[in-house]
């Protein structure tokens, strides 16, 4: 009886956060290193299927980028990224597009379908998903979105399927392009209206020292500017926040940045009162940034 006790314990629990969530889009941003450890991954399919089953509307957009470097290399074709953005040739567009559409994406749905969901994937070029104009010439087909069309993922989610949708764009002229993954989910959870955005990540959170780990817990989109000026955000991080702070901007409610590496971290997010890594918002002051003198 005492274990069945706790089971219904943690269930009355997580009840208000079920009256909450129940039928609100969530759009989880899935990549690094848990894309390439097996039990990472399943976890993270898992926690997609028991949202749908708990009664929201999960919506996986994914990136692939240790696939891409790996098949890179295989291929002996450079690797180069500039402010945290990878430099896409014509060469490493065809390998973006095959890793992404043709391996990582397949490979989610039939996990997804496997683990008892059903999945059905997209890509921004599917249905226009994603209209996009060449960042610039310096880092090659790498696109911004200009516009979503939501249609189509609306259409799976409607049907009560499971949309995972893989970063690639196109301007409606025949060139697709490469967008960076974080970015891509925030203008999707735009776009989408979505109640929590969840960026899945290799560290606990932001920051303010990487080698002793620690986080941000509360990060005010005001006080962006000045950690990219003192190099608190930098590197690949810079995509990240700044797709956390457009989605805030836009009217997404609840974004977050976790770390991808912890078991179910998804779910421990999504029905906790004190979550995990750091939340991006503006409705109070940050909580634990160490500002250099």
């Amino acid at each position: 009886m005492g274990e069945t006790a706790n089971k219904v314990k943690i269930l009355l629990e997580t009840m208000p956060y079920l009256k909450q969530y129940a039928g609100k889009i969530v759009v989880v941003k899935y990549g690094g290193n848990a894309m390439v450890n097996e039990e990472l991954k399943q976890a993270v399919i898992e926690d997609v299927v028991m949202l749908k089953l708990l009664g929201l509307k999960p919506v996986l957009s994914h990136g692939g980028g240790p696939g891409i470097n790996h098949m890179l290399e295989k291929l002996e074709i450079p690797v180069q990224f500039i402010n945290g953005l990878r430099y896409t040739s014509e060469d490493v567009m065809k390998v973006v597009e095959m890793v992404l559409i043709g391996e990582v994406n397949s490979e989610l749905v039939g996990r997804i379908n496997a683990a008892g969901g059903e999945a059905v994937g997209l890509s921004g070029v599917s249905g226009n998903l994603y209209t996009c104009t060449q960042r610039s010439e310096k880092l090659g087909y790498v696109g911004d979105i200009v516009q979503v069309n939501v249609k189509p993922v609306l259409a799976m989610l409607e049907s009560g399927y499971i949309p995972v949708v893989a970063p690639v764009g196109t301007d409606g002229k025949g060139h697709i392009f490469n967008i960076n993954g974080d970015t891509a989910a925030g203008k999707l959870a735009s776009a989408l209206g979505a109640e929590k955005l969840i960026l899945l990540t290799d560290i606990e959170g932001l920051c303010n020292d990487i080698q002793i780990r620690d986080v941000i817990s509360y990060l005010n989109i005001a006080d962006v500017p000045k950690l990219k000026e003192q190099g608190t955000i930098a590197g690949g991080m810079i995509p990240k926040v700044d797709c956390c702070v457009q989605a805030v901007e836009e009217g997404v409610t609840n974004v977050h940045i976790i770390d991808g590496r912890k078991p179910h971290s998804m779910l421990y997010e999504a029905f906790q009162a004190e979550g995990n890594g750091t939340t991006v918002g503006r409705d109070k002051a940050s909580v634990g940034i160490k500002w250099k003198v």
